[in-house]
């Protein structure tokens, strides 16, 4: 294969998202502007799927059976390529994870890719966009994978938003958990014998989880919050509800430190003589497995744009790469990339709200514009490479 069909093929791409880029870039602004926490992205999933229906992909709405998941695809070649999109919010941050830049990324690459298939011809391709909700906790790619909306697709690829360029995902196997104690309310100062504290519950089990992480290994994090344990001081919690995740290296470590976990919160049960309820959130996510062969088309194209993926980030701008995803479960069954582009947060770091503030702009559009290229430029690679 001569470089010169490789060069046309890029172009245009690179044509077409010059031609569309006021709508790829009203995608990322419109979705974060509007956001939606998990489950209930019912806007970003009319907004996406209207588009790609328009631009004549076949859109299949509710895939998998969620409400708000997505299925379309373009074209009949035999190389099954999927963009994956994301576009759930945080709960009180909006897009503090930039998921308006996913989502529109993704777009942006399956139209370059199609027009490439169109006009250039060459590279035997059918196009997928996923629409894949609830990646801030609710697994929304778990669901769809055992749901077959995965099955025969060859490459998944999306990127990420971050602080700095990171090219390879190395984010921690997690599982997410409510955790709800029972006790029995009274009288803080009448009836306080009657008494079984929920809240003291909660208590119990973080001072236990505390001394626990002296004995976990450094791959280990365990993090939660106390959604509510009463309302009035004179008056003993008879419930407590939290929600709190265990993250590991992989889901084989994870195993290990659920059940060690779990004891810290048997714990604060035992000592109150409350009822413990444990209810996972979602299924477990998987550690993430890189497509070395297609991580490595990522870089170069990325250094094509003028983005350097191999040099160290700045302190405190490289650990987005190990948080955890549901993608970890997609590239356990096919082969995936999820790098991390740059928007110029820094000090804002993902999950803060200067990074939603960050994720829209002309750094962020920077990222988008250079994201959706370089992810659709690796599918031509992956195409012609064939």
């Amino acid at each position: 294969m001569t470089s010169e069909p490789l060069g046309e093929h890029k172009r245009v791409a690179r044509d077409l998202l010059d031609r569309e880029w006021e709508l790829v870039r009203s995608i990322s602004t419109e979705l974060h502007a509007d956001p939606e926490t998990a489950w209930h992205e019912h806007r970003a999933h009319r907004r996406l799927t209207d588009l790609l229906e328009a631009k004549g992909f076949t859109v299949q709405r509710g895939a998998g059976g969620l409400d708000t998941a997505f299925h379309a695809r373009i074209g009949t070649g035999p190389l099954h390529v999927a963009f994956v999109a994301e576009y759930d919010a945080l709960p009180g941050l909006g897009h503090a994870c930039g998921h308006n830049l996913i989502a529109a990324s993704s777009v942006a690459a399956a139209l370059m890719v199609w027009e490439v298939e169109s006009v250039a011809g060459g590279l035997g391709v059918t196009v997928h966009v996923l629409g894949t909700p609830a990646e801030e906790g609710g697994g929304g790619k778990i669901l769809l994978l055992e749901a077959g909306e995965f099955d025969g697709i060859d490459a998944a690829l999306m990127m990420h938003p971050g602080p700095a360029d990171v090219a390879r995902a190395e984010p921690f196997a997690v599982a997410h958990w409510e955790v709800t104690y029972r006790g029995a309310g009274a009288h803080a100062a009448a009836y306080p014998h009657l008494g079984v504290n929920a809240a003291d519950a909660f208590t119990v089990a973080q001072v236990a989880i505390g001394l626990l992480r002296q004995q976990l290994p450094q791959s280990v994090r365990v993090h939660g919050v106390v959604m509510h344990a009463g309302s009035a001081p004179n008056a003993i919690p008879e419930a407590a509800v939290g929600r709190w995740y265990v993250r590991a290296a992989s889901l084989a470590e994870l195993d290990d430190v659920e059940r060690r976990v779990r004891a810290c919160f048997e714990a604060g049960a035992l000592a109150t003589g409350c009822e413990l309820d444990i209810v996972p959130e979602s299924p477990r996510y998987a550690e993430f497995r890189n497509d070395e062969e297609l991580l490595g088309y990522f870089v170069r194209n990325a250094a094509e744009l003028g983005r350097d993926m191999t040099t160290e980030p700045p302190d405190g701008a490289g650990a987005m790469n190990t948080a955890s995803t549901d993608m970890g479960n997609v590239s356990q069954v096919l082969r995936a990339i999820h790098p991390y582009l740059g928007i110029g947060s820094l000090p804002a770091v993902n999950h803060q709200k200067a990074f939603a503030d960050a994720a829209v702009g002309p750094l962020a559009e920077a990222a988008l514009r250079d994201g959706a290229t370089a992810l659709a430029w690796t599918a031509i690679d992956l195409a012609l490479s064939r």
